[in-house]
């Protein structure tokens, strides 16, 4: 093997080293915030929930479940086209955000137990697969709420 071959085969072996080190899932644990959060006053017994959990973590989560005060039944659904469908549960990318908005991604109240009202704030419980559950008291808005207006 002359020097230059070597020499290339260890530029090589080393950046091939340095991609697969990038691909590892070891980054660290995720670290999750909420923002956004809001509840357009229902004028049902159902309501929908938006919120954005960032994760600025070295590694994924996921969200499995939602609980509330105001119902026993907290479902999260994806919305894609013109169908709506429950999930089990949403992934939130390491160094991403799952972003739960009107016409796409959100969280379902069914059979509230009372309807709240806007100003109020709904108290919610986000429960992960790795984090622990995060409390987020969520405002009531009014029904046509659009947070891009503000």
């Amino acid at each position: 093997m002359t020097r230059r071959t070597t020499v290339l085969s260890s530029a090589v072996a080393l950046a091939a080293a340095l991609a697969l080190t990038g691909c590892s899932s070891g980054g660290g644990e995720p670290e999750l915030k909420v923002s956004g959060a809001y509840m357009p006053q229902p004028v049902m017994d159902i309501a929908g929930g938006f919120l954005t959990i960032k994760n600025t973590g070295g590694s994924a989560d996921r969200l499995t479940s939602v609980t509330s005060t105001v119902s026993d039944d907290v479902t999260m659904h994806e919305t894609k086209g013109q169908t709506m469908r429950r999930v089990e549960s949403f992934d939130i990318p390491a160094g991403g955000e799952l972003e739960l908005a009107r016409g796409g991604n959100h969280l379902m109240f069914m059979e509230l137990k009372k309807k709240p009202k806007q100003g109020e704030k709904v108290s919610i419980e986000l429960h992960f697969e790795k984090t622990g559950p995060i409390e987020v008291d969520v405002p009531v808005e009014v029904p046509n709420y659009n947070p891009q207006q503000r």
